[in-house]
């Protein structure tokens, strides 16, 4: 993929993925600091939103601090069902980029009715019903996206919750120059014709990995794009029931493949049922790979890239208009004042 020739550059969806290095190289770490105290006077920090808006910033923030000594949890859930919850120990983070996401609004209502008194926005426009509603709002840089499914938003609010725990814990984020150039170099890396026409020909395209945000996200990202059924297969999940209803027109992209299954995934999903099995990963694996760079803080947004390209470049080559889904919408379910 890249933005120079007329094939990609056509696309408000390739534009807005290709804008995603500069944002990531001129992040600033620091515009979540204001919320810190706000957040510091809650037990738990809760991270919701729809679709693309949770998947990957949410579970990806939460897998983070998992990793090391951090002294809040850390939590998601759709707002919809976050609604029953008990949220009044935490505070409560609700991004839609749009703003006038309906089960965002409905939750943001519900909690301020309940007289809960930290509740943050995240989103990418200003003057927003998310905006009139929640204690304080952080306005995305990105701008508004053109393109249905959303791309560098994503990655922009991934930042911005790292940012927020690192500030939270008081550590500095660094490296953000590299992780730009890095993924630059991800997101136009040429991709084998053969794994493109694997993935083009499957009939079912399933999304292995961490339950860190980038597998769902990926899987969201391939109905939108490519217009072909998926999954996420979280874990080691292939392996515990699912290959009974698995076929050989079917194709599994694992993300940064656990070494001690990779044996398993070969004996049981590639000679057991046929499905093919294609890796993204840092180091080469048994099966056909898509190398990235390492990066031991980062190393999820670039996960998240090589699969933007994957899925762009199988787009392409199904010959699919990739801004103009049959059914998706820019805002899934839009708030209506009135309705």
């Amino acid at each position: 993929m890249n933005n120079k020739e007329e094939k990609y550059n056509k696309f408000a969806l390739v534009r807005e993925m290709m804008e995603t290095p500069r944002i990531i190289g001129e992040f600033d770490p620091l515009v979540s600091k204001r919320f810190v105290k706000p957040v510091k006077a809650k037990k738990g920090l809760f991270l919701t939103g729809e679709g693309s808006s949770r998947l990957f910033p949410a579970k990806r923030a939460i897998y983070a601090s998992l990793k090391k000594s951090f002294y809040m949890p850390v939590i998601t859930e759709g707002c919809t069902q976050a609604s029953e919850y008990d949220l009044k120990d935490f505070a409560v983070f609700a991004a839609s980029n749009s703003g006038q996401t309906k089960e965002v609004i409905r939750l943001v209502n519900h909690l301020n009715k309940n007289s809960h008194k930290a509740i943050f926005g995240l989103t990418a426009n200003r003057n927003t019903k998310l905006e009139e509603l929640a204690s304080d709002t952080h306005i995305l840089s990105c701008g508004k996206e053109q393109a249905v499914a959303a791309t560098k938003s994503v990655i922009e609010q991934g930042l911005f919750y790292d940012s927020l725990i690192r500030n939270l814990c008081g550590d500095k984020m660094e490296g953000l120059k590299d992780l730009a150039i890095k993924t630059e170099k991800v997101l136009t890396e040429n991709i084998d014709r053969g794994i493109i026409d694997i993935i083009r020909n499957a009939s079912m395209i399933y999304f292995a990995g961490r339950n860190n945000g980038v597998a769902a996200e990926l899987a969201l990202k391939t109905n939108e794009i490519t217009r072909k059924k998926s999954a996420f297969l979280e874990g080691t999940f292939a392996l515990h029931g699912i290959e009974e209803v698995m076929n050989e027109s079917e194709v599994l992209i694992w993300v940064d493949p656990f070494d001690v299954d990779q044996d398993k995934f070969l004996e049981y999903i590639v000679r057991g049922v046929g499905v093919k099995v294609i890796a993204i990963s840092t180091g080469k694996t048994i099966f056909p790979s898509i190398q990235i760079p390492e990066d031991t803080q980062y190393a999820e947004y670039l996960q998240l890239a090589a699969g933007w390209n994957i899925l762009v470049e199988t787009g392409i080559a199904l010959g699919i208009n990739l801004d103009k889904p049959q059914r998706a919408r820019k805002v899934g379910n839009e708030y209506i004042p009135g309705a």
